[in-house]
């Protein structure tokens, strides 16, 4: 990864800030982002304590959680950043913008692929909730505040919260 790239891709993508020596100085998504790739490092050489230390040390420090086995790409940029959680097994391709309040979550507890897969040149809005192992398609965006369960294709945008209520059993209650 490339530390010039991601200075670019922080002063092309957050025009309140204008300067590289600013975003360095006072961006928590970019800390965020550096401190999880040393962790990410650490996890693959199996020094998994040290680099869940070091993330949640990040955590403290910027108000983002990046698991340090979750996998991004190149020119990710958290924009304002606060409460964004990135869970272990989600994976974010090139390009990616998110915003505060972002959450990449699992739906099972089990040792599996449980987190999003989310493709190159997405956007992701604020208080978005992208849940369990569904992938988002290249080139889309979610609106904010929007809960996003299921595979998104191509070029898609998804807006809005379905929520139903459910029995214990599972069948439909009634839809509110």
């Amino acid at each position: 990864m490339s530390i010039s790239q991601d200075i670019r891709a922080g002063l092309e993508r957050d025009p309140a800030t204008k300067s590289a020596l600013e975003l360095i100085l006072t961006s928590p998504g970019l800390h965020a982002i550096w401190t999880y790739r040393i962790a990410h490092r650490l996890s693959k050489l199996k020094l998994r304590i040290l680099s869940r230390m070091l993330s949640n040390w990040a955590k403290l420090w910027t108000s983002i959680e990046i698991h340090p086995g979750a996998e991004i790409g190149k020119r990710f940029v958290i924009d304002h950043g606060v409460g964004v959680v990135i869970g272990e097994t989600a994976v974010i391709g090139d390009d990616v913008l998110i915003y505060h309040g972002v959450t990449l979550g699992g739906k099972t507890l089990d040792p599996v692929k449980r987190h999003p897969t989310v493709g190159d040149r997405v956007i992701i809005g604020a208080g978005a909730k992208l849940i369990g192992p569904i992938t988002i398609g290249n080139d889309c965006a979610v609106g904010a505040n929007a809960v996003v369960t299921k595979d998104m294709p191509n070029g898609t945008v998804a807006v809005g919260v379905n929520a139903r209520l459910l029995n214990l059993t599972g069948d439909d209650f009634y839809v509110i």
